[in-house]
């Protein structure tokens, strides 16, 4: 994985561009300890030094975390994540609403304008599964795999900054919504999405929009 010629970018951006990716893509979890500096060095075929400064780099940017005696952590996916958790973690619950709904409404009317046979199989298989973790009363796997049915459909959207961005605020957002649960379910708090979806699969915008926007509504 050596760096040395890949680009003309200096080595210390171009180590913390590579560890930038690989945590973005899951190589490491939050939570999880990245490698040591003697093998990231062995890695990427740099300095130690050029290792360090890029590590600062992330740990900086709130994306790793150093524990004295312990290693360097990740803390977030993304340089957006960790800001974004305390934005939200601090918000007023109807502030968040209104972030959602700027997402998630056009984002709706976009994927049914925009999606594929893949999105829509997608959708279908995520709908499916939020139903039987709602049946089966686990709060947590409910909002994981709810979380998971809104980020295919912004997908289905097409429009990479959009999802991007809602990939980060949805991350900061999970957390929130499992909170307001109280680890547990309750026929109250359900909401139907199977008119989301089936907007989408007509290829109705403005029906989509709707269905979007109506579970998004602020008391």
């Amino acid at each position: 994985m050596s760096l040395q010629s890949a680009s003309r970018q200096p080595l210390v951006t171009q180590v913390a561009e590579q560890l930038r990716a690989q945590i973005a893509a899951g190589e490491w979890p939050v939570g999880s300890r990245i490698p040591t500096e003697t093998d990231l060095v062995a890695a990427f075929g740099v300095g130690r030094n050029t290792v360090r400064e890029a590590v600062n780099a992330l740990v900086h940017a709130g994306v790793l975390e150093r524990r004295q005696g312990s290693g360097t952590f990740v803390t977030a996916a993304d340089e957006l994540t960790g800001p974004l958790s305390r934005a939200v973690a601090d918000a007023h619950p109807s502030e968040a609403i209104e972030v959602r709904r700027a997402f998630e409404v056009e984002a709706a009317r976009l994927a049914a304008l925009r999606r594929t046979p893949e999105d829509l199989s997608a959708m279908d298989a995520a709908l499916a599964a939020r139903e039987e973790a709602w049946q089966a009363g686990d709060a947590a796997e409910f909002v994981e795999v709810d979380a998971q049915l809104h980020m295919i459909v912004v997908r289905a959207a097409h429009n990479d900054m959009l999802a991007d961005l809602y990939s980060s605020f949805g991350a900061a957002l999970r957390a929130s919504i499992l909170r307001s649960f109280n680890g547990k379910l309750t026929p109250e708090t359900y909401c139907d999405h199977s008119e989301l979806i089936a907007a989408i699969h007509a290829g109705d915008p403005m029906r989509a929009a709707t269905a979007a926007g109506s579970y998004l509504e602020i008391a």
